[in-house]
């Protein structure tokens, strides 16, 4: 990582008079397997390496990135990001974010990554797909399996003194089965994830998709109702997702967001806490710096049932003014993108209470497994919903008939509000962020059929 922060400094020394400069300096090594019955069918391994420089002059942001890192290249750069400055619109928010302590950090790389042979990683593919196609009869070959891991490495450096560098691991493996019975088929995903491959069980991935596959064989439409509805904990961080987008702090003050204008009023029922924690050990959003070197922290956002904080990064805390800081949110999407605000690991508070137990509190409802298109069919204003599902019936507290063909709608303020328990099965999905998703019962919504 000293390679990096070298780079990062050379950077920040082409800085000239008043200006400030940032450098956000990448290296990331992934590699990506598939496979399906039984043989691989694509591998590939890459490495990302290069360097974005923000500069700000007057007020005025440029951004401009370069793959090239020897000095030629670390000069074009600087200098198309001072000509993007240059006609840039000048905002006093614009400004670099102060150096402060960061936690160091345990865990967040695996050791034996760097010596794990891809022979290894092509292993855990198959062995991943050997236990789809060995868990049911009813499999059929266009099961699939997706196995990845990064090794990142990230240094930022710049003129407001900023030195900081980190790496992490991660690796994942999700396995989407399909099961067919005559002309009927049904679809169910497993996951694992973890630091490292070492710390993946990629069996029980395989199994899970499958069993989630066969238990919606023979699905029905529901009746159109209102009734209780429990969410599945892949559902629940889809939803979680939707949420994140309403309280990054950018969406707020670009009038893009349901919550804008209502802190510290009750948004959700008493007993629903949500944090986004940059710190919680094992998450994969995890670092001990966000994308502009601001420490990460743990922040409770709706706290008992009140809204209490949005998602910062230095730009909106200093648009938003009044003594707002960063919430540590600022997120990159790589060397080539400027800060944005996303969460970090975003999850509910549980109730220390299984997910049996929630569910056996329900004496007629719905599960709602799978949603479709919730992210892109929410309203981020009004937070209104109504979403395809498929699940099962609940019945005298236990799960029932397999239901398909069904939607179910609401706002988000109103799920929010009638939010009952949490299960404490929570589990993050690295699909669209770092969500926790848990089982979680909401006392009744609009459940539609045919």
């Amino acid at each position: 990582m000293s390679d990096l922060l070298e780079l990062a400094e050379r950077i920040v020394d082409r800085a000239a008079g008043d200006e400030q400069i940032e450098a956000f300096a990448l290296r990331e090594v992934t590699t990506r397997l598939q496979a399906r019955d039984g043989a691989l069918e694509s591998l590939s391994s890459a490495e990302s390496r290069g360097i974005g420089v923000r500069l700000v002059a007057d007020g005025r942001q440029g951004y401009a990135f370069t793959a090239s890192v020897d000095d030629a290249g670390l000069d074009e750069a600087v200098e198309e990001a001072r000509s993007n400055a240059a006609v840039a619109t000048p905002d006093p928010a614009n400004s670099l974010p102060d150096p402060a302590d960061v936690a160091d950090l345990d865990g967040l790389v695996d050791p034996a990554f760097e010596t794990t042979p891809v022979d290894h990683r092509i292993d855990l593919a198959l062995r991943c797909d050997a236990a789809v196609r060995g868990a049911d009869p009813r499999v059929i070959p266009a099961s699939t399996v997706h196995y990845a891991d990064a090794h990142s490495h990230v240094a930022i450096a710049s003129s407001s003194g900023i030195r900081l560098a980190a790496a992490r691991t991660d690796a994942w493996a999700y396995a989407e089965a399909i099961v067919r019975v005559g002309q009927e088929s049904r679809t169910g995903l497993g996951l694992t994830l973890g630091v490292g491959p070492s710390t993946l069980d990629v069996e029980a991935a395989g199994r899970e998709g499958v069993e989630r596959a066969v238990r919606l064989l023979g699905a029905t439409k529901p009746a159109t109702r209102r009734v209780s509805v429990v969410f599945d904990p892949l559902v629940t961080a889809q939803f979680l997702g939707v949420l994140a987008s309403a309280l990054s702090a950018e969406a707020v003050l670009k009038g893009r967001s349901l919550f804008a204008g209502l802190l510290g009023d009750d948004v959700a029922a008493s007993g629903v806490t949500l944090f986004d924690d940059g710190l919680l050990p094992g998450a994969p959003g995890t670092a001990p710096f966000d994308g502009e070197g601001v420490p990460a922290q743990a922040t409770p956002l709706i706290e008992r049932g009140r809204l209490s904080s949005y998602l910062h990064n230095t730009w909106t805390a200093r648009r938003t003014g009044d003594g707002t800081v960063s919430t540590g949110n600022a997120h990159r999407a790589g060397f080539k993108s400027s800060p944005t605000v996303a969460p970090t690991n975003l999850y509910l508070a549980d109730d220390a209470v299984d997910a049996a137990a929630v569910i056996g509190r329900v004496d007629e409802g719905v599960y709602v497994q799978d949603v479709m298109g919730l992210h892109s069919g929410a309203n981020p204003i009004s937070g209104e919903f109504s979403v395809s599902f498929s699940g099962l019936a609940i019945q005298d507290g236990e799960l029932a008939e397999p239901l398909h063909e069904a939607a179910v709608s609401s706002t988000i303020v109103d799920v929010l509000r009638s939010i009952d328990v949490v299960a404490s099965d929570r589990r993050f999905f690295p699909f669209g962020g770092s969500l926790g998703g848990a089982t979680v019962l909401v006392g009744e919504m609009s459940v539609s059929g045919g």
